[in-house]
């Protein structure tokens, strides 16, 4: 598949979903503006759109789905695993008869025939071990409700999952985090590379911090999941942190946001990049400003990471 180097991250237009108490959302959300998203981001090249059967709950495909539905020049990835129990607490499950069930509903709500990519939702190495997953995923293909397969990686540990996936050359391709704070998933990205496995690296903006948006003053919605991922303490760290990085804004003359995306695209293993989109706005943001950034200064974001991020990623949950 060619995907443009941008993508679209749709979790934040499935809107302000909660597992019991637990906020599963980015805070509310405008339909008509998640659409006009979706539109624009086209119009700005974007071909390649991410999303998840548990995003709004199912409601963020629905929306691909009115706007994209069979097309085949748009490419779509969505994820299974995660679903919700009776008492509407979170249930990880990578059962066969449960992924042949939800790759069924995705398709419904995508409106289409085939899904381009599909991912385990953060699928254990335990559940990788079992092999129902990797059975549900092979028959799926053979079938031809979907083209290729791969893993999401845990977000602070992606090494098991990777590690096994890489080892018994399974799969089509990762999705790690790939940011200037969160740099875990550098090794596996070069070796999945030499593998010929492709790379979607999301987060680009970890939870937003990337985008010179905030303050020490911000704070989150209850409906917001960074409510709770981004207290006042771990935002005021984290903003500290990142202030020798952001001199390289003015060097290349460029936004936080800019920076953050061309850092996460000089590697070479990146097939695309998702920044989370949730307007037209932010559609065209996206898909502008990317510079080739050194080999240099790249080297010196990544030697930030050992002596300040690290300490600050254990942090976050």
């Amino acid at each position: 598949m060619e995907v443009s180097e941008i993508g679209f991250g749709a979790w934040a237009i499935g809107g302000p979903a909660m597992a019991g108490d637990i906020p599963i959302g980015w805070g509310n959300v405008d339909d008509d503006t998640s659409i006009e998203a979706l539109k624009e981001a086209e119009k700005q090249g974007i071909n390649f759109y991410d999303t998840a059967d548990f995003y709004g709950l199912g409601h963020s495909e629905k929306l691909i789905g009115r706007v994209f539905a069979n097309r085949q020049d748009i490419l779509i990835a969505t994820k299974v695993g995660h679903r919700l129990k009776e008492d509407d607490s979170i249930y990880l499950d990578y059962s066969k008869d449960h992924i042949r069930n939800a790759c069924h509903d995705s398709l419904r709500r995508l409106n289409r025939e085939v899904i381009d990519f599909y991912q385990l939702h953060s699928a254990k190495k335990e559940d990788l071990e079992k092999g129902e997953c990797i059975e549900a995923m092979e028959e799926l293909r053979e079938e031809g409700k979907i083209r290729y397969w791969g893993l999401s990686l845990n977000t602070f540990n992606p090494h098991p999952e990777a590690d096994y996936m890489l080892e018994h050359d399974l799969g089509h391709g990762f999705q790690p985090v790939l940011n200037i704070l969160n740099q875990k998933s550098l090794d596996i990205i070069e070796r999945a590379y030499q593998q010929g496995k492709g790379i979607i690296a999301r987060m680009p903006y970890q939870f937003g911090l990337l985008t010179g948006k905030f303050t020490k003053q911000t704070r989150f919605e209850p409906d917001d999941h960074r409510s709770f991922r981004l207290p006042p303490d771990i935002l005021e760290s984290s903003l500290d942190a990142l202030e020798e990085v952001w001199p390289l804004t003015e060097k290349y003359d460029i936004t936080k946001a800019e920076l953050s995306l061309s850092y996460t695209l000089s590697f070479e293993g990146v097939s695309t990049v998702i920044p989370g989109i949730k307007t037209p706005e932010q559609a065209r943001q996206a898909t502008k400003g990317i510079v080739k950034i050194s080999k240099e200064d790249r080297e010196f974001i990544n030697s930030l990471y050992d002596i300040k991020f690290k300490g600050i990623l254990a942090k976050m949950k």
